[in-house]
């Protein structure tokens, strides 16, 4: 290859593209199992690589030369080939202060926890070292090279105030896991998830449903990109760029979800919308049925609601790792806390508020197919509607007008 990105899992990877749009060159994406890897190194066929996981340190043999930054870190993420000899550098240093730095997160006298005992774990505690940080400490399973473990991270360092992970715990496609319980450090003011698909973790969503500044580790992928990219070909890359590129991945990557009652136009605005913008339409009710094989109605009379509600969280599991959709729920997909964390992984929520008069009952929704169950859920529901959404649409008259906004709010 002459450009491109090595590790041994990479179906996760958005590099290619961020290195498509950064410059014209050939950018390839190279799964290599462990065995292969000093086949590789050894023969040398690249112009310039970006490694990940779980190579960061095993490549460091294999260079001539390596970096200031790169040897105190113990990590390489990028190498360039010149004449034969290669070069290696640590270029996730700086995409990771640049992360931190973008979201206004405070680390200066700060006392930071990094989850994570590979490459990155030591870029994340160099940088928050070099932001000035009063304590970090790495954190992992089992206590070795200056790592605490997990147990003495809520024992002992539960007054941290940031807390970085760099494990790959909650990254796709195994999006449900969350490295540790954010509820139990009650003195965290701000996180960083170096995770970018999905675009927010399980970790970074609770973590900013109690309010702490958290956030995703897209732009740090974009911005090691660019400071890897200006070391493959010598150009360098403004920050207006890397700012236009990060927007223009992540636009390319979210979802559209929309919640709210049976009738309230989820589907039909749903695909509407999707053809408009380019995307896929889902709906998690017709993708029950396919996972069934019978229709939602007939699920509910032979087993129960607890049956469907658990076929339903499946489906949202599946659904939500995706990207690049509009995904229609079923109404009662709120009911469960887990399907909205996973659904605000990669998408936006918009609550379809219908008014109350305009909805109507039919035959296949077991839980509405009478007018009062139909304002029974609604009664239900509403308060769980307008909390776990982004958005509130009132859905009252011209569905165009809905559409409109939504676009509108999305694309912003």
């Amino acid at each position: 290859m002459e450009y491109g990105c090595i590790g041994e899992k990479l179906t996760h990877s958005f590099s290619k593209e961020i290195h498509n749009l950064l410059f014209d060159y050939d950018y390839e994406i190279r799964e290599i199992p462990k065995g292969e890897l000093d086949a590789f190194m050894t023969e040398r066929d690249f112009k310039a690589i970006n490694v990940t996981i779980p190579y960061k340190q095993d490549v460091i043999p294999y260079l001539d030369w390596i970096s200031d930054t790169a040897k105190t870190i113990g990590a390489v993420n990028t190498i360039v080939n010149r004449g034969g000899k290669l070069y290696g550098y640590n270029t996730d240093f700086a995409g990771m202060t640049a992360l931190i730095k973008t979201n206004g997160i405070q680390v200066n006298g700060k006392s930071v926890l990094v989850l994570g005992s590979g490459g990155t774990s030591k870029t994340a505690v160099a940088v928050a070292k070099a932001l000035g940080a009063t304590i970090v400490k790495r954190v992992s399973r089992t206590a070795k090279e200056d790592c605490i473990t997990y147990s003495q991270a809520y024992n002992d360092f539960k007054d941290a105030q940031v807390i970085i992970n760099t494990t790959p715990c909650g990254m796709y496609p195994n999006i449900i896991g969350e490295p540790v319980d954010i509820d139990a450090f009650k003195n965290c003011e701000a996180l960083v998830d170096a995770i970018y698909n999905p675009l927010c973790s399980n970790l970074v969503i609770k973590a900013k449903i109690r309010g702490i500044k958290a956030t995703g580790g897209l732009y740090m992928l974009v911005a090691q990109a660019a400071f890897a990219a200006e070391l493959f070909i010598d150009t360098a890359v403004s920050e207006e760029k890397i700012y236009d590129v990060y927007k223009k991945i992540v636009s390319s990557k979210r979802n559209i979800v929309l919640t709210g009652m049976p009738s309230s136009g989820k589907s039909t605005i749903g695909k509407r919308l999707a053809k408009a913008l380019g995307m896929n339409f889902v709906d998690t009710d017709t993708e029950i049925e396919n996972v069934a094989g019978k229709p939602i109605a007939q699920i509910f009379k032979e087993s129960g609601e607890g049956h469907f509600r658990d076929i339903e969280s499946d489906v949202i599991a599946d659904v939500s790792a995706r990207q690049n959709q509009v995904i229609a729920t079923g109404g009662g997909a709120i009911l469960r806390e887990q399907n909205i964390t996973l659904l605000k992984g990669n998408g936006t929520v918009y609550f379809i508020d219908r008014p109350l008069k305009l909805l109507i009952t039919t035959d296949d929704r077991p839980l509405s197919s009478n007018r009062d169950d139909l304002i029974k859920r609604y009664n239900e529901r509403y308060d769980i509607y307008c909390n776990t959404a982004d958005k509130r649409v009132v859905n009252d008259g011209e569905i165009n007008s809905v559409i409109d906004t939504i676009k509108e709010d999305f694309l912003k």
